[in-house]
């Protein structure tokens, strides 16, 4: 088997840009009048001041931004809509007044994991500091199948539920749930088998320089569809999608190995 394990997302300019991970999910497909408009800059304005200031209401937001509170309304709904705000009350501490609780709009997790916090940089280091300390790449590697391993468990249960045919299938809507938005699509050559394609990578800045996450992982997928695969690209590569090649096996092969544990 031809080994093309290479190592398995983009970023905004300015570290006061929120990151283009898939959460903000219009930001880099935007339309030619937001991009003439400075919309998209707005939005995101708006969005990094309730990151450095907390839940606020729209008139804080429009006296902070300098913006009418239409404007700041306008670019509130469309952050709700990608998910990256919402409406909350505001937290009262100590003696409640009269009338209901000013409205604030807070970042929600996933608004707040589009900022560029460091997570993989401290990532980088963790996987540095292993390699280093505990054993050069071979411990990496081991770090990799571990951490494939802990979390194997929903992957086995959906693809041993699934028919022999349907267990690519299976993989990717498992492998969706957890962010990794893949598809199973047949080969260019559907005879020879499918194509399983992850659109998204959470560990793809770390992948680039630790590859071993990526192999880990392709060993993984082998074990448990009962057959070996190939990886064909990777996001952290430089390629726009993880896609793993996965030969057509018999029913029964499929049916007697593809639950195995991973070594």
């Amino acid at each position: 088997m031809q080994r093309t394990f290479r190592a398995s997302g983009p970023r905004l300019p300015g570290s006061d840009e929120l990151r283009n991970n898939g959460v903000v999910k219009n930001v880099g497909a935007a339309s030619h009048e937001e991009l003439a408009t400075g919309e998209r800059s707005t939005r995101n304005r708006v969005a990094r001041s309730i990151l450095d200031h907390g839940p606020s209401t729209v008139a804080e937001l429009a006296e902070r931004l300098g913006l009418t509170q239409a404007a700041v309304r306008r670019h509130l709904d469309a952050l709700a809509t990608d998910g990256v705000v919402e409406a909350r009350e505001r937290r009262v501490y100590g003696a409640r007044t009269r009338g209901r609780p000013a409205k604030v709009f807070a970042l929600t997790d996933c608004g707040r994991d589009a900022f560029d916090q460091s997570y993989d940089k401290l990532a980088v280091d963790a996987m540095r500091w292993i390699a280093e300390r505990e054993g050069g790449s071979e411990a990496v590697a081991a770090f990799a199948r571990a951490r494939i391993a802990a979390q194997a468990e929903s992957y086995r249960k959906a693809v041993q539920a699934a028919p022999p045919e349907q267990r690519t299938e299976a993989l990717a809507k498992a492998l969706s749930a957890d962010g990794y938005a893949a598809t199973a699509r047949s080969a260019p050559r559907p005879q020879q088998g499918e194509q399983l394609c992850q659109h998204h990578c959470p560990v793809a800045h770390v992948a680039e320089q630790f590859p071993q996450l990526c192999e880990a992982e392709t060993e993984f997928f082998a074990e448990l569809l009962g057959t070996h695969v190939q990886r064909l690209a990777t996001i952290a590569h430089g390629d726009g999608v993880c896609t793993t090649f996965i030969p057509k096996i018999s029913h029964n092969a499929s049916a007697s190995t593809a639950g195995r544990n991973p070594a």
